[in-house]
């Protein structure tokens, strides 16, 4: 394929979503344009940005900020998002082939069956098209395809095949944390976690270098980078640094081309038979968006007036303490360990779902800036950073948000560097996740009350967890919603969108997962159509 500009499939990103389905369908024999907006880097080049970054607090640090492909930047915030709600929404995506599961803790979790019948359940929300049984094969491959390492125990989603490695060895910490809140009728749970037990797919296993954020150095966690690269040794085409800028539809509604720009300017127009967006939940209603015409006046895939809307994240809380004894975090993976007493139940007509997890991330970093901050030195400096290091606790939480128009992404009419719109967010956070973060920091003070934890520090500004969904919502109804069942756009047969955009409900857990199932289940659609 040199030098073609035309494909059976052109796909837009090349995060997990986009590389999968270019691999698969490269894998069945399909042409395929891979499409990303980044550039391409070296796991040695990301290690070594990351030892000479100056501030290591900042995740986004180690990886590029090219000007053609701008992103959110964590240390500079409206820099690129643009807030206009009563809530600041700034996730901390990259934009290199890979894209964000270069820097993540690699949860690798199902939503529950009943996250998927919501609304029949509760009377809040949406409902899925389909329900868990449909997604529950896909998961499984979804499971394989990234490696996962998983518990043999019941996480309430039901499995028809076992997880491909046994799950990673618990830290002391999380044994102990296990032991103590399981005493007290809490179910502490492994997580399963795209993480190798054992050598897997060419990559070595785990062995707790406990920087899984903002990188693994030796590549024991999966990226997508890795199907980015098997979708180009099976024939797939990946223009990196190729910033898709239109969907080009006819005015049958048929899509015929996407355009990108090069860092310079330079535009391209690639054509295909098929197209998949698969940028993410900004990127992805930011590019229909841009791609208005006189047919198609709102966008591309919004006859229904809901691309863009229905922003969806799990809203977190945290709680931070001095346990009454050693525990040691910072050995092994940054998070091991969840309670999921709270994922489902009754409560969801009133109130969210929420997962708590323990953080096992070194605290070394915050421990010594607040010390430093009290002026202590020498000796007692020393004394107290491995003190407080060794006792120092803290929980998160996700809390499940329900779909609100209101909560959306438009285009700006300021612009990047390529004369493209930024990106608007309006956000905010209504009662049904308050009610549920009021409970969850009852919960947070139990718990530090039985570790008889000390200097209790809560953390409620229901921050963004990066886990940006709903922005081109799938439904059933094409007024209320911007694809269907199979990712497919309402408004255009040869359209397909995948990704966390697509979810109607996000339960609880990290949605990686459920990302690269939907989108191998979307290229066993496309590679049937093109028979």
């Amino acid at each position: 394929m040199a030098g073609s500009t035309s494909a059976d499939v052109v796909v837009v990103g090349s995060g997990v979503a986009g590389s999968l389905v270019a691999y698969r369908l490269a894998q069945a024999g399909a042409s395929v344009i891979l499409l990303e907006a980044g550039p391409r880097l070296a796991r040695w080049q990301i290690v070594e940005n990351f030892r000479r970054a100056a501030d290591k607090r900042d995740l986004c640090a180690p990886y590029p900020l090219p000007r053609h492909a701008p992103r959110p930047e964590p240390m500079n915030p409206g820099a690129y998002l643009i807030d206009r709600g009563a809530m600041p929404y700034q996730p901390q995506y990259l934009r290199l082939v890979g894209g964000t599961t270069w820097h993540w803790a690699g949860a690798a979790w199902r939503l529950l069956p009943a996250d998927f019948r919501l609304k029949s359940l509760y009377g809040v929300g949406r409902d899925w098209p389909f329900p868990y049984e449909t997604l529950e094969p896909w998961y499984g491959q979804a499971e394989v395809e990234l490696g996962v390492s998983g518990p043999d125990i019941d996480l309430g989603s039901p499995r028809s095949t076992p997880y491909p490695m046994d799950a990673l060895p618990l830290s002391w910490m999380d044994r102990r944390v296990t032991e103590v809140l399981g005493a007290q009728s809490y179910r502490v749970v492994p997580e399963p976690v795209a993480r190798n037990s054992r050598p897997y797919d060419a990559r070595p296993a785990c062995c707790g270098n406990n920087n899984c954020m903002p990188i693994c150095p030796i590549g024991a966690l999966y990226h997508a980078a890795t199907h980015a690269e098997k979708a180009e040794r099976a024939g797939a085409k990946l223009l990196a640094q190729a910033v898709a800028y239109r969907v080009e539809a006819n005015d049958r509604g048929e899509i015929v081309a996407i355009h990108y720009k090069d860092p310079n300017g330079q535009g391209t127009r690639v054509t295909g038979k098929r197209f998949v967006i698969a940028a993410n939940g900004i990127e992805t209603p930011k590019l229909l968006l841009m791609s208005a015409s006189a047919r198609f006046p709102k966008g591309v895939a919004n006859g229904s007036d809901q691309l863009g809307r229905n922003l969806m994240d799990h809203p977190a809380t945290s709680v931070k303490f001095l346990a009454n004894e050693a525990l040691w975090p910072g050995r092994g993976p940054v998070e091991m360990s969840s309670i999921v007493d709270f994922r489902d139940g009754p409560f969801r007509a009133r109130q969210s779902a929420t997962k708590l997890h323990v953080s096992n991330a070194a605290p070394t970093l915050s421990v010594t800036h607040k010390l430093l901050g009290l002026k202590l030195t020498g000796g007692e400096l020393d004394r107290q950073i491995r003190e407080r290091c060794a006792r120092t606790l803290t929980f998160g939480s996700f809390h499940e948000q329900l779909p609100s128009a209101a909560n959306r992404v438009t285009l700006s009419a300021q612009k990047d560097a390529l004369g493209l719109p930024r990106p608007e967010v309006t956000y905010s956070v209504d009662d049904y996740v308050r009610r549920a973060a009021a409970e969850t920091r009852a919960q947070f003070e139990r718990i530090a009350g039985i570790f008889e934890g000390a200097e209790v520090e809560h953390d409620e500004s229901l921050g963004a967890s990066s886990h940006i969904m709903g922005t081109a919502i799938m439904g059933a109804n094409p007024n209320d919603s911007v694809v269907d069942a199979e990712c497919r756009a309402h408004d255009h047969a040869n359209l397909f969108i995948v990704g966390s955009a697509v979810m109607p409900a996000g339960g609880a857990v990290n949605c990686t997962l459920t990302i690269a199932a939907l989108s191998l289940r979307l290229a066993g659609t496309i590679e049937a159509s093109l028979r």
